[in-house]
């Protein structure tokens, strides 16, 4: 006889039917992989980074294979928060899963013009991508100051009618530090990591590998820092985490929920298997019904226990 299980989790008052979302960036808003996965099966779709205006992106190349990962320098290109909510927000609202929408910016002011355009839009959560350079503090990317942080947060928060997570910056000394920022902004939630600075270089041509230099480092290498962060920044905050950064299993995702994550976020596993989400999923439950645990929820953080 199978073990009545749950597997719906709460954050910030709003409910998933399973832990199971996807990361920022690699899932567009769900148009793509729609003919590959069924999207109703996950807990929510994060959207990609959507801004007040159009963004062009970096130029080419931005993306670069490495060990055990890729670098990604795309510059958040998106089509602009207007075009989103008259184009992609009506096609993920016939599906029954939960929309967090990610909002990137250059100024505090863009922020809050798009949390306040969102304010009145069917969306169930506002993810806020602190990793953007800071134009106005010299580049320094917001989620990389402590004080900054916390005031972006609170900006934020003035003009939201929906729960926001800020999801943070791995690129810091004191991922706790940050946790309590947030919270101390108003945050109702936190997501990370985001990626991992890293460079490539063509030793054949002697060059960059991409023509911004840097990238973001996402994929598996980057997972056992993402764990210890996540679980750090569960003891230092209390917030309900969404943990993410190389992905690819089941197993993967539980070591994130044992480290303190409510939630979890799939990334980089979507380009190489479309259907990685709902084989978490799947490995999840048999988990559960493997260990005869009937909710999920008691797994956040037990690897204290």
């Amino acid at each position: 006889m199978k073990t009545k299980i749950r597997t719906s989790v709460e954050i910030a008052g709003v409910t998933l039917k399973n832990p199971v979302m996807s990361a920022s960036g690699t899932f567009g808003s769900g148009t793509e992989y729609a003919q590959y996965t069924d999207l109703n099966r996950l807990g929510a779709v994060v959207t990609k980074g959507v801004a007040s205006v159009p963004w062009s992106g970096n130029p080419t190349p931005r993306l670069a294979e490495t060990s055990s990962g890729m670098l990604n320098a795309v510059g958040l290109q998106n089509p602009g928060v207007e075009v989103f909510c008259q184009r992609d927000l009506p096609f993920l609202k016939q599906y029954d899963t939960r929309v967090v929408v990610n909002v990137c910016g250059r100024t505090q002011e863009d922020y809050c013009q798009v949390v306040e355009r969102l304010s009145a839009e069917p969306v169930d959560m506002l993810e806020i991508n602190v990793s953007c350079p800071n134009v106005k503090e010299g580049g320094i990317a917001f989620g990389q100051n402590a004080s900054a942080l916390e005031a972006i947060t609170r900006a934020v928060k003035k003009y939201a009618a929906q729960p926001v997570i800020m999801k943070l910056s791995p690129n810091v000394t004191n991922i706790g530090e940050m946790a309590r920022a947030a919270q101390s902004g108003g945050a109702d939630a936190i997501s990370l990591i985001n990626t991992l600075t890293g460079m490539k270089i063509d030793v054949h041509r002697r060059k960059f590998l991409l023509a911004n230099k840097t990238g973001g480092l996402s994929g598996p290498a980057i997972k056992p820092v993402a764990v210890r962060m996540v679980y750090e920044a569960h003891h230092a905050s209390g917030l309900p985490i969404i943990g993410m950064g190389g992905i690819q299993t089941a197993e993967d995702a539980l070591e994130f929920i044992l480290a303190g994550a409510s939630a979890v976020a799939v990334g980089t596993a979507n380009f190489q298997n479309p259907c990685a989400m709902a084989d978490i999923i799947d490995g999840i439950e048999a988990y559960l019904e493997q260990y005869k645990i009937d909710d999920i929820r008691s797994l956040t953080g037990a690897v204290d226990g």
